[in-house]
């Protein structure tokens, strides 16, 4: 028989496919908005959810508000993902208090706007290594321990419609750290492969969070972005969640290298 034919077609039932009891997620980001979004989805499919961010405040909040439906399956810990010792830490919290590592999510990511012709090379090397080197650090530990385990992963990189195509001005060092994230996530989609680690992305447009209402994004700018979006509306975090936990459960079991685009339309504009 060929290897083709080789696999009987399963019956496993559908509540099944979406249960994640029993596995461990780290997700990046995730005190507010997409990250939290995707937390909360995780966590109720059943998995245990670590809780990483910078804002130490925030993202104790989150496990706690997770906490309060399901005791004992989560943790808050405080990460900056471009420092490898604080990677390390997580790595290692993650570990000890559950014992391993599923699925991680790399949500963090900062794009704060800036013409480019008056952009601090600062500025541009942060973005980098908040939203590509900070990826790379934290997939490598998790990757590690993954193979150690010998059970497989789910890797989930959160990029952006801006991987394929720019949305805005202002923008260049956030898009320059989308398009390598993107290329980051195929290459090591390929080699993680053999070890049953899947690797995939998922790309949102224009979400409503915090940061798009905050100072970074000039006033009324996702006004004029809905405009351009077929479904008229701006996306929500649990929009982006819904694809992220598709990708990290067993529906996704023979998905790899591969990016779902999440915006309402915008790139067919």
């Amino acid at each position: 028989m060929s290897a083709s034919l080789a696999t009987e077609p399963t019956t496993t039932p559908l509540a099944a496919l979406f249960d994640l009891s029993g596995r461990t997620a780290i997700v990046t980001g995730a005190a507010a908005g997409i990250g939290r979004g995707i937390a909360a989805r995780l966590y109720e499919a059943g998995a245990n959810v670590v809780v990483a961010d910078l804002q130490d405040e925030g993202a104790h909040a989150v496990a706690d508000a997770l906490l309060a439906t399901r005791p004992d399956g989560a943790l808050a810990v405080p990460a900056d993902v471009s420092d490898p010792a604080a990677v390390s830490r997580l790595v290692a919290a993650a570990v000890e208090r559950f014992g391993r590592i599923d699925i991680l999510v790399n949500n963090a990511g900062i794009y704060p706007q800036a013409p480019f012709v008056d952009m601090p090379a600062d500025l541009f090397r942060r973005v980098l290594d908040v939203n590509l080197t900070g990826v790379f650090l934290l997939t490598q530990a998790v990757v590690h321990r993954m193979i150690e385990q010998g059970d497989g992963g789910r890797i989930v990189n959160v990029t952006s419609i801006d991987a394929l195509h720019p949305s805005m001005t202002g923008l260049a060092h956030y898009d320059a750290s989308k398009h390598g994230l993107w290329g980051f996530t195929k290459n090591i989609a390929l080699e993680l492969a053999p070890h049953g680690i899947l690797v995939n992305a998922v790309a949102p447009g224009g979400i409503l969070t915090p940061g798009v209402a905050g100072d970074d994004v000039p006033a009324g700018a996702m006004d004029e972005f809905a405009k351009l979006i077929p479904m008229r509306r701006l996306g929500v975090p649990d929009d982006i969640a819904r694809a992220t936990l598709f990708l990290a459960s067993d529906l996704a079991s023979y998905m790899t290298g591969a990016q779902v685009v999440v915006d309402g339309g915008r790139l067919l504009g």
